[in-house]
């Protein structure tokens, strides 16, 4: 069979599949929320400013019957045409039915009651932070040909170091700096053991995980448990940016923010720069792609590496800082909570790509946010379930995506110089 009459074939299974896909959510609309309302039943989405001083714009309601017959509609529609002709950009239109099945199910958890979609805007985004970071990490590391499974591990060394350091000279600034080191620190282990003794790099990551698992858990236990003075470092306030925080909507989600968030904004714009406009890139991704031809033109794989994976560790300790300077203030045992193998799944969905990445971050920043929402809301889920949601995306998004992402050619292959 040529590859002419195979691609045919695959294109027609394609459209097949995800025209099956946008009819199963249009009947899962259909069963399953359609029938819990009641006719007369109103949802309400609030734009309402926790905090900041944007312009009120006021809220939005809606019918929830019938928004859900339009939201159902949509996506049969979207099944049939898909099943009929296809579309040429099916990947966009999953995106926007998968957005349709969002927004239906908003109506239904909200009936007869006010949801702040400004409020779930903004905890999205604080949420996406963290992940965003790590995601970030996991780039620096593997366009330089070094997977990083320890990124996990570098965000807990980081959270425990800033607030030690934080609270120890009572400096917000010197704590993320100690964030930094201890990161860079546990990056620096892992790759004198990927780079100069060739360990498996799948294992390595997970060693420095466990280690830095148990070591910040047993220093916390032993010294912070009794002594809060060197669990108490000082966060980051926010600071509204004049004018833009006060754009309707916008302004609060984007624009009255701590100086961390602000610093993440900055930190993925320079990494995507660098990582197209710059001389630098050009090495990184020979060295990810084909490390022989890049050793063959004169360029420092193993300096490449090192120095891409220390940096790597330095941005995920950035992540821990955030989770303790940017947020509660304290550092708790394991308080990273899988952020960092998330931030790798983030990684991958965004194609190894930082503005990609940060899309995909706040896919799953917003199923955080949403479980946290509809819990305060008392929606009829088990709240199992709820606690199920960023991780049952996680698994939903990399099952679509494994195998479709090429991640760089040497990523996780050690290098030998001849």
């Amino acid at each position: 069979m040529t590859m002419t009459t195979l691609f045919p074939k695959r294109l027609q299974r394609h459209n097949r599949v995800m025209g099956i896909v946008f009819l199963v959510i249009a009947m899962a609309i259909l069963a399953f929320f359609v029938p819990s309302t009641k006719s007369g039943q109103m949802t309400t989405f609030v734009f309402d400013v926790s905090r900041g001083e944007a312009l009120p714009i006021g809220s939005l309601t809606f019918a929830t019957n019938t928004g859900l017959y339009v939201m159902a509609v949509l996506a049969v529609f979207a099944g049939a045409w898909q099943l009929a002709k296809g579309f040429k950009q099916s990947s966009i239109i999953l995106g926007v039915v998968a957005r349709v099945f969002v927004l239906a199910f908003l109506l239904w958890a909200a009936r007869d009651r006010s949801m702040n979609l400004t409020g779930l805007l903004q905890s999205t985004l604080l949420r996406a932070i963290p992940i965003t970071v790590a995601a970030v990490s996991g780039i620096m590391c593997e366009r330089s040909g070094v997977v990083n499974i320890g990124i996990e591990g570098m965000m807990l060394a980081g959270a425990f170091l800033s607030a030690l350091i934080g609270s120890i000279f009572a400096n917000v600034w010197v704590g993320l700096l100690g964030a930094m080191i201890g990161g860079g620190l546990m990056a620096a282990l892992l790759a004198v053991l990927a780079i100069k003794y060739k360990v498996n790099q799948i294992i390595a990551g997970t060693a420095i995980t466990i280690l830095a698992t148990g070591l910040t858990s047993f220093f916390s236990a032993r010294f912070m448990a009794d002594n809060q003075a060197i669990n108490s470092p000082p966060t980051f306030h926010p600071i509204p940016i004049p004018l833009l925080s006060k754009i309707p909507v916008l302004g609060p989600v984007l624009f009255n923010h701590t100086m961390l968030i602000y610093l993440t904004f900055l930190l993925v714009i320079g990494i995507q720069l660098m990582l197209y406009y710059t001389r630098w890139v050009l090495r990184t991704r020979a060295v990810g792609e084909h490390p022989r031809a890049a050793d063959t033109l004169g360029v420092n794989v193993f300096k490449i590496r090192y120095i891409n994976v220390i940096l790597g560790g330095m941005i995920a300790g950035l992540g821990g800082a955030y989770l303790v300077l940017g947020s509660v203030g304290r550092f708790d045992e394991v308080m990273t909570a899988g952020k960092g193998y998330i931030g790798l799944a983030a990684m991958i969905f965004g194609k190894w790509n930082p503005l990609g990445a940060v899309g995909s971050s706040l896919i799953f920043g917003f199923a955080d946010s949403l479980q946290v929402k509809l819990a305060i809301m008392s929606v009829p889920i088990p709240s199992q379930f709820l606690l199920m949601a960023p991780y049952l995306v996680t698994m939903v998004v990399l099952a679509g995506v494994v195998g479709r992402s090429r991640a760089p050619a040497a990523s996780g292959e050690p290098y030998e110089k001849e």
